[in-house]
C-alpha cells in the first residue's frame, strides 16, 4: 500500500514538473518570437509563434501576430486565415478586427465591412478612433444611388 502511493506522488510530482516545464518553454517561444517580430526578422518570428502553438493553441496573439507577419508577406489567405482564428479565440480583440476590415475593404466586401465595422463599434475602446477611417472607406466603398440607374 505504501509503495503505490509513493509511486503515485512520485508520477504526480513528475508530470507537475512536466506541465511546468513546458510552460515555461511556450512563454520563451512567445516573448522570443515577439522579439524576432520587432527586428523584423519575420521567417523566424513565423516559426517561433507556430512552435509556440503548439504548446499553446488558444494563444489569440500568436494568431495575431502570424496575421501580421503574412500581412507583410502579401498572403492575404493566411493573414485572413489567421485573423479569423485570433477573433474567434478572442472576439473582442480590436486589432484584429480592425485588421480583418481592412482586408475585407482591400477586397471590396462591402457586406462583411458593414458587419464587421458595426462588431467593432461595440467592442472599440483603443482604436476608436479608427472608426473614423473605417467609415470614410465604406462611404468610399458604397454604391451611389443615382449609378444604379
Amino acid at each position: 500500500m505504501k509503495i503505490t502511493k509513493l509511486f503515485m506522488l512520485t508520477i504526480l510530482t513528475f508530470l507537475f514538473f512536466l506541465q511546468s516545464n513546458l510552460m515555461s518553454a511556450s512563454e520563451n517561444f512567445y516573448k522570443e518570437a515577439v522579439n524576432h517580430f520587432e527586428n523584423k526578422n519575420f521567417e523566424k518570428s513565423k516559426f517561433l509563434f507556430q512552435r509556440n502553438l503548439v504548446f499553446n493553441p488558444k494563444d489569440d496573439l500568436s494568431y495575431l501576430y502570424l496575421a501580421k507577419i503574412y500581412k507583410e508577406e502579401k498572403n492575404d489567405k493566411e493573414l485572413e486565415k489567421n485573423l479569423n482564428t485570433a477573433l474567434l479565440l478572442n472576439p473582442q480583440s480590436e486589432e484584429a478586427l480592425y485588421m480583418l476590415i481592412e482586408l475585407q475593404l482591400a477586397k471590396s466586401n462591402f457586406s462583411e465591412v458593414k458587419e464587421l465595422n458595426e462588431k467593432f463599434l461595440l467592442i472599440c475602446s483603443s482604436l476608436c478612433n479608427k472608426k473614423y477611417v473605417i467609415a470614410e472607406k465604406i462611404s468610399n466603398l458604397q454604391p451611389d444611388d443615382d449609378q444604379k440607374e
